[in-house]
């Protein structure tokens, strides 16, 4: 299962951070910055995609929704978690 998630890992902008987020049951954008199969690269470039305007709800802007997760989180909560991965690496 690891070698699984390493490789959904690398091709994450390919393939897309959803696959990423079904496998290892993400719901919030936390639990990107705490997931411990993810090198910090990948959790970076999971909450940056979470972030863009292509998981948009598109009549509430400020809120993205990832498929694979329960709900819509607000764009504060993602870059909450990407101060949050930058405070614990750098």
């Amino acid at each position: 299962m690891h070698e699984i998630l390493q490789q959904a890992a690398s091709n994450a902008m390919a393939t897309g951070p959803t696959i990423l987020v079904q496998c290892m049951k993400i719901e919030r954008p936390v639990d990107v910055v705490k997931a411990t199969a993810l090198s910090v690269d990948d959790k970076r470039t999971v909450l940056a995609a979470w972030a863009s305007d292509f998981y948009a709800i598109e009549p509430k802007p400020a809120f993205r929704h990832m498929p694979g997760t329960p709900e819509p989180v607000s764009i504060d909560e993602v870059q909450m978690a990407l101060r949050e991965l930058d405070r614990r690496f750098g």
